[in-house]
């Protein structure tokens, strides 16, 4: 998973929980509805001031945003790609699996906990 698309999934996640629109979070942010958009689905990288904006407009710390999406990458990295993809087949959000972050309202209890295990050698 690339950080773009990770980063863009967790802003959309919390914009969503929030059930705030592209258009309510992107005048807030003073960023185009479109360049959000893009952002959220992982087209373009956002920079670090654009970033601390939308994170202003959903009541968000960028340290959260960043925790939540090293988490998410961290997962997929050890686990597979399937964690996250079947994760979200069974409701919970993209983001939920490995989060801890009560900022972003996940409950605990939906946190996924995939036990590392090394393949054997030989």
């Amino acid at each position: 998973m690339l950080l773009r698309n990770a980063v863009g999934e967790t802003l959309r996640d919390a914009r969503t929980r929030q059930n705030r629109t592209l258009r309510d979070v992107s005048t807030a942010a003073n960023v185009s509805l479109g360049y959000l958009s893009e952002v959220e689905r992982g087209r373009k990288e956002a920079s670090s001031e654009l970033l601390a904006s939308i994170c202003d407009a959903l009541e968000l710390e960028v340290s959260d945003l960043l925790d939540t999406v090293s988490r998410t990458m961290r997962v997929e990295q050890t686990a597979g790609k399937g964690v996250l993809a079947n994760a979200t087949k069974n409701g919970l959000p993209a983001t939920a699996a490995g989060n801890r972050s009560a900022k972003l309202d996940i409950d605990p209890s939906l946190r996924i906990v995939v036990p590392y295990t090394r393949a054997p050698v030989g």
